[in-house]
């Protein structure tokens, strides 16, 4: 009692203590008052001791004989001289602007700027002064903030991705295109070893060829790993899997692999059952057998809403939430939202919503926008701007305005993609949650659905920009949700094609050397033309130069 009491104690006195105001500092002692002063007139006592030591040692130097001798040098030029040498540099500035583009369009930032800060800066003693003591309040606000990164950036495995076979490599042989970056398929690889993969698969001698084949880079070489498997096991379940995923041309083909893969993951499933308290391996065992069961259903349920039996697909998807409940970072209710709004089965769709869309629960572009378009459903089809900027707007308006800016907020980059502003691309295998990424996955396959509902659209069209003046500084500050993370372009630069323009979230201004090289091009361009027609002016003009500087 006499801890905690004093645990009390202490939490009182901080809170009541005051706190220091954000953005402001401890007040400094006379010490670093003194340090700061000096460090920061230090630059003008070398300036002035560099100009006084340049006096002093003009005459040993000679430098009144060699300005002048420098003066005779350029009397002597002749126009055809500035002409190379203004046509040079425009050259070599066009360069360098055009590699800056090329560079700020690919990577979203500036090159010379990049290596400024890598790598000049360190030499400079640029960093000294940011350097922190591990146990300062900066070092934890920093490591924080890191943390916060990276949390923001982690990637998702896309709850609605497709077939390879039967879809992603249909495209590249229409195309020519890899829908698929290295990335993304590294991350699906990782993803396969960790849901079909376990410590006993030395056990079973099939289960130690699939684990190679899933580490395989080579499509080919996986498909042959895995009829090397079904060869020592017919009943290999994952197996059938990735023949269903890679091989198969068609989804019909996808199917009839996933339901033998089916038969064979219920058997598994029914023996691991068994034997599951025996050991930790046996366990460990029983998960990844799961897994593989949970897996395959799902897929089974979306190869029955690509094939038209959508009832079919929303009965499997409703079995797996009630028999797995815990495995919802599957986001199994995501495929479920889709196909319920796909039998346009509103109240359903209401339902779900109302259990996942939670402040306890991570959030989705699905989720939020799906809440947004049940709410739009109800006034959309009378909503007009003229009218509701003659009369206001009425409490059903209002709260529809309010949902689609709060599906703004959490994904900015979905509406021009509803609003067909920009070209769909087919959506990852992974997806990034605020990103380009995750805003492709949502409009590829519910763009659909807001164009069924009468004036969805329009609504959308009339108010999704007004979010952005709720939130001006929208990487500092939210308004429902944390601020916009700043490395979602990065992650989706990764993740998405180098055919497709990435959308960037606030829009970047262009770097300072672009414009500064850009500057630097035009102006030589141009005094390179005017020396070029009149020479004998701009050689004036070139001779007066070296006096003006001297006098």
């Amino acid at each position: 009692m006499a801890d905690g009491d004093g645990l009390g104690e202490a939490a009182t006195a901080a809170a009541s203590s005051p706190a220091p105001a954000p953005g402001l500092s401890p007040p400094l002692g006379w010490r670093e008052r003194l340090r700061a002063g000096l460090a920061g007139t230090g630059a003008s006592l070398w300036f002035v001791a560099g100009l006084g030591l340049l006096y002093a040692l003009r005459v040993p130097l000679r430098l009144c004989e060699n300005l002048a001798a420098v003066t005779v040098f350029l009397n002597s030029l002749t126009p055809k001289f500035y002409v190379a040498l203004t046509g040079t540099s425009s050259l070599i500035s066009g360069l360098i602007f055009i590699f800056e583009w090329w560079y700020f369009h690919k990577h979203g930032t500036s090159f010379i700027e990049q290596v400024s800060v890598s790598h000049l800066r360190p030499l400079m003693g640029g960093t000294e002064g940011s350097i922190s003591e591990p146990g300062s309040p900066s070092s934890s606000r920093e490591s924080e903030t890191g943390r916060q990164n990276l949390s923001e950036c982690k990637v998702w495995r896309n709850p609605l991705n497709l077939f390879r076979g039967a879809e992603y490599r249909r495209y590249t042989w229409v195309t020519g295109k890899e829908p698929l970056t290295y990335y993304d398929m590294n991350l699906s690889a990782q993803d396969h070893q960790t849901f079909f993969t376990c410590d006993t698969d030395f056990l079973r001698p099939s289960d130690t060829v699939m684990q190679k084949a899933w580490r395989e880079r080579n499509p080919p070489a996986r498909i042959k790993a895995a009829y090397q498997a079904l060869e020592l096991n017919n009943d290999c379940a994952t197996a059938y899997v990735l023949l269903a995923e890679e091989e198969a041309t068609t989804i019909v083909d996808a199917e009839r692999l996933f339901k033998q893969a089916l038969k064979a993951g219920e058997t598994i499933y029914r023996r691991s059952q068994q034997c599951q308290h025996q050991s930790p391996q046996h366990e460990a065992q029983l998960r990844r057998d799961t897994n593989v069961l949970v897996y395959i259903k799902r897929r089974l349920a979306m190869c029955a809403r690509k094939l038209g039996r959508i009832r079919e697909a929303v009965k499997i998807m409703r079995d797996l939430m009630k028999e797995f409940p815990p495995l919802t970072m599957l986001n199994i209710h995501e495929n479920l939202l889709e196909s319920l709004l796909e039998l346009q089965a509103y109240a359903d769709v209401q339902a779900v919503l109302a259990k996942y869309d939670d402040i306890s629960l991570p959030k989705s572009a699905a989720i939020c926008y799906t809440a947004a378009l049940l709410k739009t459903r109800t006034v959309s089809d009378k909503f007009s701007p003229e009218t509701a900027s003659r009369r206001g707007l009425s409490t059903a308006e209002i709260n529809a305005v309010e949902a689609i800016h709060r599906a703004v907020e959490f994904n900015p980059h979905v509406p021009k993609y509803l609003l067909e502003m920009k070209s769909l691309i087919l959506p990852p295998e992974h997806i990034l949650k605020r990103g380009d990424s995750e805003a492709i996955a949502y409009a590829f396959f519910h763009l659909q659905h807001w164009k069924r509902i009468e004036g969805a659209l329009n609504l959308l069209q009339c108010t999704w920009e007004g979010t952005f003046r709720m939130i001006p500084y929208p990487l500092e500050k939210g308004h429902l949700f944390y601020p916009y993370p700043s490395c979602t372009e990065t992650a989706d630069r990764e993740l998405l094609p180098p055919f497709h323009h990435v959308s960037v979230y606030p829009k970047k201004e262009l770097p300072f050397f672009i414009h500064f090289t850009a500057g630097l091009c035009s102006s030589t361009a141009m005094i390179a033309l005017l020396t070029h027609q009149f020479p004998e002016i701009m050689g004036v003009f070139a001779k007066a130069v070296p006096w003006c500087l001297l006098t």
